[in-house]
């Protein structure tokens, strides 16, 4: 069995409001953040590699200005970058599952500059067989494209693949995909199917 993983709230810690309140005391200013940044179509944009971070970080100076400095801050890559951190519980899984004879790939939307951080602080990614990063490949979930490119790129049959991601919308793509999906809810969601 090919067991597929998304990355953000499965792999490592993605939460926006948590980071932004660690930033800021003022909540107002924490849920304007995260509407102009995190919930923005150039956020998605970004995911799919075709807008820079540095391009994502003008766009927004430009549409909020008041809020120049504070959009700097949240974007800094450093600061950012430790709001990601690793969820154990499911990396502890990764060494069981591959013990068990399956195969593992991950799936997962991401900005460059994120996977490029990431790649530079942690090694859980080599316990993979290979994956797809939407930054890679200009594609995003839930769009059946990344999901067709996976499944080509290691001539996976999506009969034999489950896939764990916290998002519904992300899962229900890859059924229609013939790929088993599940939605993460824990790393407990993974041990039924070991």
């Amino acid at each position: 069995m090919n067991f597929i993983f998304d990355v953000g709230d499965v792999l490592i810690e993605y939460k926006p409001t948590v980071y932004l309140r660690s930033l800021f005391s003022d909540e107002s200013v924490v849920n304007e953040l995260n509407e102009l940044i995190f919930k923005s179509p150039e956020w998605l944009i970004m995911d799919e590699g075709l807008l820079t971070h540095k391009e994502g970080i003008e766009i927004f100076c430009t549409r909020k200005p008041e809020y120049r400095e504070e959009i700097r801050r949240v974007m800094e890559m450093e600061s950012y970058g430790k709001a990601l951190y690793p969820l154990d519980d499911t990396l502890e899984l990764l060494p069981k599952i591959k013990n068990s004879g399956h195969v593992l790939y991950y799936l997962s939307n991401m900005h460059k500059e994120t996977l490029d951080y990431i790649l530079e602080h942690y090694d859980f990614l080599n316990m993979f067989d290979g994956g797809v990063f939407s930054c890679n490949i200009k594609q995003r979930k839930p769009f059946p494209e990344i999901y067709r490119y996976l499944l080509d790129r290691y001539s996976l049959d999506p009969l034999d693949c489950i896939f764990f991601d916290d998002v519904q919308e992300n899962v229900d793509a890859a059924e229609k995909e013939n790929i088993k999906g599940v939605l993460f809810t824990g790393a407990q969601c993974v041990l039924e199917y070991l």
